[in-house]
């Protein structure tokens, strides 16, 4: 990778030898370090090991299923993952990003579109430690360590995630776009799909939010975005919002 003091180690999954020696040739002219796994097993071995900063993963594994490594490498890393696979439907999507992943790269692609999401994967937060910290009343967040508390309880988050909330708190009391967000996550050329934002969104809800189904701190503004309610404690706005999250959620 260019500008970069070290290459992106990065893992392939797939059980096809000829499409593993096709990311290979790609992303080593892109100047990545690729290790290979054919099946769950060595995959998640790998993670374990070596640490890779992405998993290309694909969605139809022998033994243990692309979706089911996908969980489980969540319950060990917060690598990003990026399923790789043929099934395109939406339902397929959703299912990927609830078991984990942060992007979903449908066969047959092109190198341009796959080296686009290894880059929106890996993006590093810029500058982290010159944002100071966020304190309300529930919600603590330190930017440049990457620390999430909610009601005085440690808060695990993805890194797409954290950067979902980063985004929402630097803009707080105004809404963040759908474009702004998607472009930020997944690069320009992804405005298109909002349902990795929706479902990155019901993520984080859950894990913050008292009652997801009830948001106070992450608000929909109906047709525009998000909003982060840093005061959501006070009842009467989120009520307004919430019967609204419905009808467009």
């Amino acid at each position: 990778m260019q500008a970069q003091k070290q290459a992106l180690k990065i893992l392939v999954v797939d059980d096809e030898p000829q499409v593993r020696r096709a990311l290979r040739a790609v992303l080593n002219g892109y100047g990545c370090t690729v290790m290979e796994s054919a099946d769950g097993e060595e995959a998640l071995a790998e993670v374990k090991a070596d640490r890779p900063d992405l998993v290309l993963l694909d969605f139809n594994l022998p033994g243990i299923a692309g979706l089911e490594v996908c969980k489980r490498i969540r319950q060990l890393s917060d690598v990003p993952i990026i399923m790789v696979t043929v099934r395109d439907s939406e339902k397929d999507k959703v299912l990927a990003l609830d078991g984990g992943a942060d992007d979903y790269l449908v066969k047959p692609f092109g190198t341009q579109e796959l080296l686009a999401r290894v880059r929106a994967a890996t993006r590093k937060v810029a500058k982290a430690g010159e944002i100071p910290p966020f304190i309300s009343a529930n919600i603590k967040v330190d930017f440049e360590r990457r620390r999430v508390f909610a009601r005085g309880e440690a808060v695990h988050l993805t890194p797409k995630e954290f950067e979902l909330f980063k985004q929402l708190i630097l803009g707080r009391g105004k809404p963040v776009s759908h474009l702004k967000l998607l472009h930020v996550l997944w690069g320009p050329e992804h405005s298109s799909d909002r349902e990795p934002l929706r479902v990155l969104i019901g993520h984080l809800r859950r894990k913050i939010e008292p009652t997801p189904d009830e948001p106070r701190y992450i608000l929909t503004e109906p047709l525009i975005g998000y909003r982060f309610n840093a005061e959501g404690e006070q009842p009467a706005e989120p009520r307004y919002h919430c019967s609204v999250r419905r009808a467009e959620d």
